[in-house]
């Protein structure tokens, strides 16, 4: 099915690896011109190899002055913006809310949400001129429900939520749409990271943490990185013009986080 974005000018954040590399692809098979950024130079080396059409610049999106260099480096690749695909986040740490470093909290937070804020403040100017406009902001279902254990990284993801709502409501007259996708349990070297951190803060085995996780989804399975990235081309697209302000999940109707 042809989306109708050829030439669109995308960016999207943590794009060497994992879900934002799937993004990135996701665009380039539609004939979307892509610059993304990460902090880890070897999964951006990695990737200049692997698809060469995409720009890139190394940087962290809680640091500022490192993502206006992004926003130079992207714009001047790009010509100009259509879509910024909010996706840089850490998992953040995994404990009891006595048990968590303060450093951890903050650098969770600086990460998943004042990132998202870092980006976003650069890119709508750019957005307003573009014909086709939108910002796809990554939560988590820890968006729209509680996550024991993972208090730093839920609460970040359910301000992403609020961010997109209030962006949403205060761009729709310029014509920016603005959704958040909430994915579930994704398939990934991530995803088994954090279930091992529970697992061993909970003192019980890794399979025991999986299959509490997967009980809760009332289909039983994980999310797959490529599934994310379809509904974000999608919500870029013209055939997603009306569609602003909604929180997705994509999480195989999961009921509860374990």
């Amino acid at each position: 099915m042809d989306m109708g974005i050829s030439g669109l000018r995308v960016l999207v954040t943590a794009g060497a690896s994992g879900i934002g590399r799937e993004v990135v692809r996701a665009f380039i098979a539609e004939d979307a011109k892509v610059h993304t950024c990460d902090v880890d130079r070897d999964a951006l080396a990695a990737l200049k190899t692997s698809d060469p059409k995409v720009t890139q610049s190394v940087a962290d999106v809680s640091d500022r002055d490192q993502v206006s260099k992004l926003f130079d480096d992207a714009l001047k690749a790009l010509g100009g913006l259509d879509v910024l695909v909010n996706n840089a986040g850490i998992a953040g740490p995994t404990g009891k809310i006595e048990d968590i470093h303060p450093d951890d909290w903050d650098r969770c937070l600086a990460i998943n949400i004042t990132g998202q804020y870092n980006c976003a403040r650069l890119a709508v100017p750019h957005l307003r001129q573009s014909q086709n406009a939108s910002m796809v902001c990554v939560s988590s279902l820890a968006g729209r429900l509680g996550f024991a254990m993972r208090t730093p990284y839920a609460a970040a993801k359910w301000a992403v939520v609020g961010l997109m709502k209030s962006l949403a409501i205060e761009l729709g007259e310029d014509g920016i749409r603005v959704n958040a996708i909430l994915p579930g349990v994704v398939e990934g070297d991530r995803q088994e990271r954090v279930l091992q951190a529970k697992a061993q803060a909970r003192g019980v085995s890794f399979n025991q943490v999986r299959d509490e996780a997967l009980a809760a989804v009332s289909m039983h399975t994980m999310v797959t990185p490529q599934q994310l990235a379809d509904m974000m081309v999608f919500l870029a697209s013209p055939r997603g013009r009306t569609i602003s302000g909604q929180a997705i999940s994509i999480c195989g109707d999961t009921q509860m986080l374990a």
